[in-house]
């Protein structure tokens, strides 16, 4: 192996680069640098570069095309140029059906069927010739600078290449993070290793601080190509992070014997999520729960502590309902089939439970099964939250059913001073 294919085989390994990736780099700076010293601008070139030898072969490339003549090409290149400043005073770009009447013909690349029969007598239109071309001899200063340029844009555009290809494949996925800063639109910037992905506001959890060298767990959203590069979105809050979580964390879920029928999710706070099976020998809870609570744990961890609902999923409406206002216990689920609206009653010392802080667990089983769910306290005080409700409505509710309570203490403790 020669000097060069080492040097070649050395950046391939410190870019991740393949070798004939590199290869056209090098061909792309020299047909550059021959353009610079020896060339012109009508030229198409072409060049093959033997690293073994360091030999080098140009070529001036052109499409064959149907000759035109001279006046009409003349007369339609200048009505280009006149639809060109038009559009351009209308700061708008040409369409393909304002120039369709006219012909085209670019010097560079293409030429006329006479020409190329000086070139080649069995050349015909669609052909495309290679016209070797001389190396008078060695680049300049100039030239040499032009190449370096160039190999250097080649390979920054090969390793972005690379790079979202690797990416392209994690779209859907959890990978690992490290928080970098926080720009000036609350954007964090995440170091992936070989790129940086972007955390928008809208994707992170409120209450949590990403704190420069802190490592994160993240759902990736999208991986874009754009004009700087790749561009990877990531998420703390959405919905299918929790999915992509329990995919990694519990292997029945995995191999697909388990399965996640869907996801309610208050980020940084509560999810809840239904499972089921159809395999009869397998508890669909219990495999997410894990041994003593091992995989829920895990899974509780890497979503930064939030707290995690695990619910068996039920055809039955009312048992699914009942289910998904866990941790509270519920007395009785009436249902509208036509409305989708649910009663769910609840005995007075569940009440708070079924509704949660600012009606979290209410709303969170309402977006779980699809039913907007009416929470109702049984007893002489009816008090009802409904789902929809705003967490400032249901904590006046909560507020005034508190000083009900209050005041019938107070009612009980004067009669029983009475009776004595």
């Amino acid at each position: 192996m020669s000097e060069i294919s080492k040097s070649i085989q050395i950046i391939c390994d410190e870019k991740g680069l393949n070798y004939e990736t590199v290869i056209e780099a090098v061909e792309s700076a020299l047909a550059a640098a021959y353009r610079k010293d020896f060339g012109n601008r009508q030229q198409n070139i072409k060049t093959k570069f033997d690293p073994e030898t360091g030999a080098m072969q140009a070529w001036d490339v052109k499409a064959v095309v149907a000759d035109i003549d001279e006046e009409k090409l003349k007369t339609d290149q200048d009505e280009l140029s006149r639809l060109r400043e038009v559009a351009r005073g209308e700061d708008r770009e040409l369409t393909e059906e304002e120039t369709a009447h006219l012909v085209g013909f670019n010097p560079k690349t293409e030429m006329m069927l006479t020409a190329a029969k000086a070139v080649d007598k069995n050349a015909k239109i669609g052909d495309t010739l290679e016209i070797p071309l001389e190396i008078p001899g060695d680049f300049g200063r100039m030239a040499a600078q032009t190449a370096k340029q160039v190999i250097m844009q080649k390979l920054r555009e090969a390793e972005r290449n690379t790079v979202f290809e690797d990416f392209k494949g994690q779209e859907g996925k959890v990978v690992q993070g490290t928080v970098q800063r926080r720009d000036r639109n609350g954007t964090i910037l995440i170091d992936l290793g070989k790129i940086t992905g972007l955390l928008p506001p809208e994707e992170q959890i409120y209450r949590e601080q990403y704190r420069p060298g802190m490592r994160l767990k993240l759902y990736v959203v999208s991986v874009e190509m754009g004009a700087r590069g790749p561009e990877i979105i990531l998420s703390r809050a959405a919905k299918a992070m929790v999915q992509a979580v329990f995919t990694q964390e519990i292997p029945e879920i995995e191999d697909g014997s388990v399965i996640i029928e869907d996801i309610s999710r208050d980020p940084g706070n509560r999810s809840k999520v239904s499972v089921y099976t159809d395999d009869e020998s397998i508890d669909p809870i219990g495999s997410c729960i894990g041994q003593r609570g091992s995989r829920i744990m895990t899974i509780i961890e890497e979503l930064g502590g939030e707290k995690i609902d695990v619910i068996q999923y039920n055809k039955n409406a009312k048992e699914y309902i009942k289910q998904a206002l866990s941790p509270a216990k519920i007395s009785a689920v009436e249902t509208n089939e036509q409305t989708k609206e649910a009663i769910a009653t609840v005995a007075p010392d569940q009440f708070s439970l079924a509704i949660g802080r600012g009606g979290q667990n209410v709303r969170l089983a309402a977006n779980l099964t699809g039913w907007t769910i009416k929470v109702l306290q049984a007893g002489e005080s009816e008090v009802a939250v409904t789902s929809d409700e705003a967490p400032e409505e249901v904590a006046e509710k909560l507020g005034e059913a508190s000083e009900e309570g209050k005041e019938k203490i107070e009612e009980t403790a004067e009669s029983d001073k009475k009776e004595e």
